[in-house]
């Protein structure tokens, strides 16, 4: 016997397969259970296929491959990190992304000069300025704006110029998200890796109200509100449950999940859990 939270949840499910869907300032309203819910658009981070091709120097996977997959799954934008190392994407794949991407195409980058030379000519749709470091693994913590306020500010001036929306990847953290707005960003990006990598229950609930607060800050300067680094299939029912984040950013969880079941299924899943776990408007 099911009991009602579980029947209400498959009831759900079953009537999100026949869901009327329409756009509103890029946030999706899906019509379920006789009341509006707001569900995240899902950014998929194609980067980790090409760690594995350049694990091995080759040409296989090819990233580009990997994005039309994700958006046969149901992507709703593709992004890709070009680094100053070319570590895993590289120029080649850029352009190839730009002339194939059917989706918002979001091109995370540093603020280094040759880095936004490309940016402009490439034009992808939007571009998320980050932090980063060569002795990294992966991007951690979020752009000290308030810090490198000048520098940020004059690649923020040369990329609007050239027609492209810029996000600015950073820590939930008030004077962070107003110094944002200041210097020109339109949306933010909340590093959401304090939830990802809290390890006691207290510590999830912290960041939690830090990410809620964000939110709040956020909206409150004019900014749209995008979230992401380390949320998995295991771990992103409490983020999408919180109102106000417009689209998330997850690379590793799924490009690691496709191994096993192929990207689109691997996409469809992600989107069935911020479906699934969507808050009520």
């Amino acid at each position: 016997m099911l009991d009602k939270r579980s029947a209400r949840r498959i009831a759900l499910l079953l009537r999100l397969q026949i869901a009327w869907f329409s756009y509103n300032r890029d946030v999706r309203y899906v019509t379920c259970c006789e009341q509006w819910c707001v569900m995240a658009l899902l950014g998929v981070n194609i980067d980790h296929t090409a760690t594995v091709r350049q694990a091995r120097r080759t040409d296989e996977p090819d990233p580009v491959w990997a994005a039309v997959e994700a958006e046969l799954g149901g992507a709703d934008g593709i992004t890709f990190h070009l680094r100053e190392d070319r570590r895993h994407i590289n120029d080649r794949d850029a352009r190839i992304l730009r002339e194939t991407v059917a989706v918002k195409l979001n091109m995370e980058m540093a603020i280094a000069d040759e880095i936004v030379d490309i940016a402009v000519d490439l034009k992808p749709d939007q571009c998320s300025l980050v932090p980063e470091r060569r002795e990294e693994l992966t991007t951690e913590g979020g752009l000290d704006v308030v810090r490198h306020r000048a520098r940020i500010a004059k690649a923020v001036a040369r990329l609007r110029d050239a027609g492209i929306t810029l996000s600015a990847f950073i820590e939930p953290i008030s004077e962070q998200i107003e110094a944002s707005a200041q210097v020109g960003f339109q949306a933010v990006e909340l590093w959401t890796g304090g939830y990802a990598h809290a390890k006691t229950p207290q510590e999830r609930d912290d960041a939690i109200d830090e990410l809620r607060k964000g939110i709040e800050t956020g909206h409150g300067v004019g900014l749209e509100v995008l979230g992401g680094h380390g949320l998995t299939y295991r771990n992103i029912a409490p983020v999408a449950g919180l109102p106000g984040f417009s689209e998330f950013n997850i690379g590793h969880s799924i490009v690691s999940r496709a191994i096993f079941v192929g990207m689109r299924e691997a996409v469809r899943e992600m989107k069935r859990l911020l479906t699934l776990h969507a808050p009520a408007r």
